[in-house]
């Protein structure tokens, strides 16, 4: 009980802290002393308390300001190898060197990995190539650590879902406080706050020259109208909504977990009827800010989803696997929440920010229509991109043009790259940088996942659990369609509940501590 206690307190310090540093209350500098402090905890913490306590930090990680020129190292990547020497003390070096040992999904990371590095050749700048390796494999270090301890500790599961809410929900609230700032203060006022002010406190200098001097993707534009799209504690509107996304098969989970608990047969019929915990308002409201961030893509790809749905249902009805059928029939109903919830989000986008009145109403509708108009600046330019990138992969099929390079390919400075120069396609933008063989072995890879996330939905007992991969099943594949026109899953927040996520689903063993099954 004490670790508990303890792993709150150091959390609920954390918190306050982050929120009287990226205000401003208190200098940038304490981030040094909140980075030591959080150092300390994760090395003396159990491992598993103190990967729950990274897992709910995430959004609240915060660049620590060295030096004047380098202030945007951020603590996730000191804390993440801190757990992974951990991992490697209680475990031994030879657990990572054990090659005959490793699942097919682990060999085709290190298939990537040996790719990036092939890439290295070809780079024009090879630092930069060798910064995103790095970049990479700093990352994934917290996925070796959750799949160890999910793969020893199928409790340790439930606790890993239970506490993906904390940020979820964190970031949530934060997109509505940012939303409401809107109707108190001006354009010029929300960017000093924000981008000259919390950006530049939670990511450095470079990031906030780069989000109010050279672009930034916080505003909806139609002639002189002006919306906001919600970014939250994230320096995009893209990987905000992603993360949520991510987020909501934890959230669908707690939400379900008593109503499965108690049901004698899962048939969609009694689920409806039945009253879920109030946990479950979680869910539109977390549909609603994901609408407000204004991501075309997250709205077009949730059509996509519905074809998934249509195919898992399919699959589900012939297997004759009844209740995980009924289950999944009701977590999909949600879906058609997500839609009736552009009736809400539409007075928000059309109502007056920024104390800027709006003479025309149809701002929000122009959004949603500008989707499939390939005339539109946005779309057009797009276009442009994915014609060059498939121009580049034409002209270096095997090894791109190096990893972290892919400005060469619209003939940009490098630079550009942190400014988001990308592929706007996840996909492409690998065959782009690291070639085809690449792309391949990246599709293979997330195609074991989602057979993987099926295996468990299916197979597990625990109703929480069962809840949770069968969310999954949407939520994923949701992020990874929208990646069709965008790469911002690679934004570090987004990117570390994605590696999160995929470390659950790969390395759960259904059943192992389950104590009640889906009847």
């Amino acid at each position: 009980m004490s670790k508990i206690n303890l792993l709150n307190k150091i959390f609920i310090s954390e918190v306050i802290l982050f929120g009287l540093i990226i205000t401003g209350i208190l200098p940038r500098e304490i981030s040094i002393f909140l980075a030591v402090g959080l150092a300390v905890y994760v090395i003396t913490a159990p491992i598993e308390d103190a990967t729950l306590f990274f897992v709910r930090s995430i959004p609240l990680f915060i660049a620590i300001p060295i030096t004047t020129n380098y202030d945007n190292l951020n603590v996730w990547r000191i804390l993440s190898i801190i757990l992974f020497l951990k991992l490697a003390h209680v475990t031994g070096l030879k657990y990572f060197f054990n090659f005959k040992e490793y699942s097919k999904h682990a060999k085709l990371l290190l298939i990537i990995l040996f790719f990036a590095v092939l890439s290295i050749v070809p780079a024009i700048d090879r630092g930069a190539a060798i910064t995103r390796i790095i970049f990479f494999v700093n990352i994934s270090l917290i996925g070796m650590v959750v799949y160890y301890l999910v793969q020893t500790n199928g409790e340790l599961t439930k606790k890993l879902v239970k506490n993906i809410t904390i940020p979820t929900i964190i970031v949530t609230v934060v997109g509505f406080i940012q939303l409401a700032s809107t109707y108190f203060i001006n354009i010029y006022q929300f960017m000093r706050i924000w981008g000259e002010g919390i950006q530049m406190r939670q990511f450095g200098v470079l990031w906030s020259e780069i989000a109010v001097r050279l672009g930034n993707t916080w505003f909806a534009y139609y002639g002189d109208q002006l919306s906001l799209r919600v970014f939250s504690l994230f320096p995009d509107s893209h990987s905000f909504p992603q993360f949520v996304l991510l987020g909501l098969p934890a959230i669908f989970a707690i939400s379900f977990s008593t109503l499965l608990a108690s049901a004698q047969n899962v048939e969609l019929k009694r689920l409806i009827k039945k009253r879920s915990k109030l946990f479950v308002l979680w869910i539109p409201a977390m549909f609603l800010i994901s609408i407000l961030s204004g991501t075309r893509g997250i709205w077009a790809a949730s059509v996509g989803v519905l074809i998934v749905i249509s195919l898992v249902l399919y699959r589900l009805k012939n297997n004759e696997v009844r209740p995980h059928y009924e289950l999944f029939k009701y977590i999909s109903l949600y879906l058609v929440v997500f839609f009736m919830l552009f009736m809400v989000a539409y007075p928000i986008f059309v109502s007056p920010q920024f104390l800027l009145s709006k003479g025309d109403w149809g701002l929000f509708s122009e959004r949603i229509k500008s989707i499939i108009d390939f005339g539109e600046t946005s779309n057009s330019q797009r276009i442009d991109i994915w014609k060059a990138s498939l121009e580049s992969i034409k002209n270096r099929p095997l090894l791109g043009v190096g990893i972290g390079n892919f400005p060469i390919v619209l003939n940009q400075n490098i630079f550009l790259a942190r400014a988001g120069s990308s592929a706007h396609n996840i996909y492409l933008h690998i065959a782009s940088e690291m070639g085809i063989l690449a792309l391949v072995t990246a599709i293979w890879f997330l195609w074991l996942v989602f057979k993987k996330s099926y295996y468990n939905f299916v197979s597990e007992k625990d109703p929480l659990l069962v809840t949770y991969f069968g969310a999954t099943i949407l939520f994923v594949p949701w992020v990874l369609i929208y990646s069709l026109t965008d790469v911002a899953l690679f934004d570090e927040r987004a990117f570390l509940i994605f590696v999160t996520t995929i470390s659950i689903i790969l390395a759960n063993k259904p059943g192992s501590e389950s104590s009640r099954s889906v009847k």
